[in-house]
């Protein structure tokens, strides 16, 4: 009775709750993710929800229910680091106790993201790294082997290399922009295929519903780390991914405010493991952090869209420009996989990612630009960000390594922020015309 118990806190998904009530509804972008038709019954005026509503409407509302006590339209930050039981025999009862295993803030936000993501539900923890590390933890071990991508965020290169590698896993580095390539990987210890798309920074892309179907045919768990992408502009499980991973830090916060990750997982027995792993590292999320990501992400769709049309303003700019030799965008025609694109990714949104190389000092642009860009890491937010990537976000990578994937020493990324797109074409113009 005791273990029924804390599988129920560790799910923390009673079907009678106002959340699972939520998530059991239709008033989703498509079919819920627990696959049920039934109406959503809250606490509030009126308990009732028109059916199938868009991701713009889920983003907003997916799942948050008025305080029954004092009709707070938030969800309460519980900053609380334990929760009192009635009695023993009612241990758990309520579903917490521990806020390492799980918070009721921290709740709210993993059952919104797993319902953006169409996942069956998901853990929030305290990076996008923190999630891959937990990926890896959950489904791999000394023996095991990963196909993962040849380009992909420079951290999670390196934690296969210098950490997962130590420890006895195998990593296969490979280009992914070709599924045969990736099936032609596979080993018989292979348990993980790790994609990413768009990858950071060269904007490369994996055609996901091939590889998951690859996946599928050998039992390889394949996850997708979709950061760049955000789910306005692709979501992995659409296209048969297992797992999706999110850097909360970038679109979802969008505002530079908190730092957090995500890992969704498409069915039970997957959220069950990972679940435990994040219950046995403690590698959790703040409840205040989680408030402000409920908050912050109820914009994400204005901002994409607007992040996406000011991005391929930018590239078109850049690409006729002279001193600029070379510009990658995913909406740009000369994307060497444009047809991709287009299939793979939503509403024709393209994000609000693309890089460019200079003829002449990138150092010397970089260094020279004026507001509204600003020369730091992250990404997604809502203030235009410019980056050297070979001194910065992918100093960690071996020089071989970055060249071999495209990463060169001019190599500049820039994540389009929310300003107007004219006032930053005139400052790269601006700063191009010093070199």
């Amino acid at each position: 009775m005791l273990a029924q118990k804390l599988a129920r806190s560790l799910s923390c998904r009673s079907a009678s709750s106002p959340w699972m009530r939520y998530l059991n509804s239709s008033c989703s972008n498509g079919s819920s993710a627990a696959g049920s038709s039934s109406a959503r019954a809250f606490s509030a005026k009126s308990d009732q929800w028109i059916p199938n509503c868009s991701m713009d409407t889920d983003v907003v509302h997916g799942g948050v229910v008025p305080d029954e006590e004092t009709g707070a339209i938030l969800t309460p930050v519980y900053m609380s680091t334990t929760f009192v039981q009635e009695s023993v025999d009612k241990y758990l009862e309520k579903g917490y106790s521990y806020s390492r295993t799980n918070n009721p803030t921290v709740k709210m936000l993993e059952e919104k993201v797993a319902k953006i993501e169409h996942g069956h539900d998901a853990i929030c923890v305290s990076t996008g790294m923190a999630a891959t590390a937990s990926c890896i933890n959950a489904f791999m071990n000394a023996g095991d082997h990963c196909v993962i991508t040849n380009c992909s965020y420079g951290g999670t290169n390196r934690i296969c290399r210098e950490q997962f590698m130590r420890l006895g896993m195998e990593f296969d580095f490979v280009d992914f922009t070709d599924p045969a390539t990736v099936e032609a990987s596979i080993k018989p210890n292979t348990k993980l295929i790790f994609s990413e798309s768009p990858t950071n920074p060269t904007l490369t892309l994996a055609d996901l519903d091939a590889i998951s179907e690859i996946a599928k045919r050998h039992n390889v768990l394949h996850v997708c780390d979709s950061t760049f992408a955000t789910p306005y502009v692709c979501r992995p499980m659409d296209h048969g991914a297992d797992l999706t991973i999110q850097s909360l830090t970038k679109y979802y916060d969008g505002l530079n405010i908190g730092t957090g990750g995500a890992l969704i997982a498409r069915t039970p027995e997957l959220y069950e493991r990972i679940k435990l792993v994040q219950n046995m590292h403690g590698n959790i999320m703040s409840p205040m952090t989680a408030f402000l990501m409920l908050q912050t992400m109820k914009t994400m769709g204005l901002r994409v869209r607007q992040q996406s049309s000011s991005a391929m303003k930018i590239a078109t700019f850049l690409e006729g420009h002279p001193l600029v030799s070379k510009v990658v965008y995913p909406g740009l025609d000369s994307h060497p996989q444009k047809e991709l694109a287009d299939r793979q990714h939503r509403d024709g949104l393209h994000g609000g990612m693309l890089w460019f190389d200079v003829k002449g000092d990138p150092i010397k642009l970089m260094d020279s630009i004026k507001r509204p860009w600003t020369l730091c890491e992250n990404l997604g937010a809502s203030e235009s960000i410019i980056t050297a990537c070979a001194v910065m976000t992918h100093a960690n990578m071996l020089r071989e390594d970055r060249l071999k994937v495209g990463i060169t020493d001019g190599f500049i990324r820039i994540s389009v922020g929310i300003e107007d797109p004219d006032d930053l074409i005139r400052g790269l113009d601006d700063a191009l015309g010093q070199l």
